[in-house]
């Protein structure tokens, strides 16, 4: 199944995962992320359609991402419930100058608007840090900033570093669920509390499936968490509903 016949028919649509304040589990946020509707075989997760890094389909997936969002947005705006949002980008597409220039020029202009957020896979982001350093300046003045996305067992490749570009840090799933119970997990889950603590980045804990997990990411030190104890991922108009019924999320 390739990507690019989904684009060209229309298959592609974006679901939101809600992201909570750890604090105060008031809605801190929304992730977007890709789904294919398929005429035949339903609801189709990425795993299957999404592109190796080099397929010419990667860019035009890539600015389907960012229209549809920012598209969304407006929509949610529409329903009083506009959210700040996150959407998952490629380094590779934040090489070219243009790309860049363009996603600035798309983010919305309305002062509902909170920002956007990038998030970028960590083996990309941390081989890419020079690069990234420049996206960061040029995108910061848009109110969009970047994440480091699925940050875990590489963790100390940023020790050694005096600053970051990113704005957030993510820490994967593999090592948030389950670590309330894990030593060698909280371990890693609270370096990288500590290392986002120290660059003045907010750290997110991804995975959180039961009470357990969100009792640890708590004490860990985490500022935001996601995960299905709050809600899976929703198509856009049944993630609107649930904006607006619900002021503290709870789970779902």
């Amino acid at each position: 199944m390739h990507v690019g016949e989904a684009l060209h028919a229309g298959w592609l649509e974006l679901w939101y995962q809600p992201k909570i304040d750890a604090r105060t589990l008031v809605r801190n946020g929304a992730e977007a992320l890709v789904r294919m509707r398929h005429p035949t075989w339903g609801v189709v997760p990425p795993a299957y359609f999404i592109p190796e890094p080099h397929d010419p389909h990667f860019r035009e997936l890539s600015e389907f991402v960012i229209d549809r969002a920012m598209q969304d947005w407006h929509y949610l705006l529409e329903q009083q419930s506009p959210v700040d949002l996150a959407i998952n980008l490629p380094a590779a597409y934040l090489r070219e100058p243009q790309a860049v220039r363009d996603l600035c020029r798309r983010v919305p202009t309305h002062p509902a608007f909170g920002g956007l957020t990038v998030e970028i896979d960590s083996e990309e982001a941390i081989r890419e840090l020079d690069l990234l350093a420049e996206v960061a300046r040029e995108v910061g003045l848009h109110n969009i900033g970047l994440s480091i996305d699925n940050l875990g067992a590489n963790w100390p490749q940023l020790m050694e570093l005096d600053k970051i570009p990113f704005v957030k840090l993510k820490a994967d799933r593999q090592f948030v669920t389950g670590s309330g119970g894990d030593r060698l997990k909280r371990t890693v889950c609270r370096h990288i509390v500590e290392l986002a603590q120290g660059f003045g980045a907010h750290a997110v804990a991804q995975g959180v499936e039961s009470r357990a997990d969100l009792v640890a990411a708590s004490e860990l030190g985490f500022d935001v968490v996601q995960g299905f104890l709050f809600g899976k991922p929703m198509p856009l108009k049944k993630f609107a509903k649930a904006a607006l019924t619900r002021t503290v999320m709870g789970q779902a």
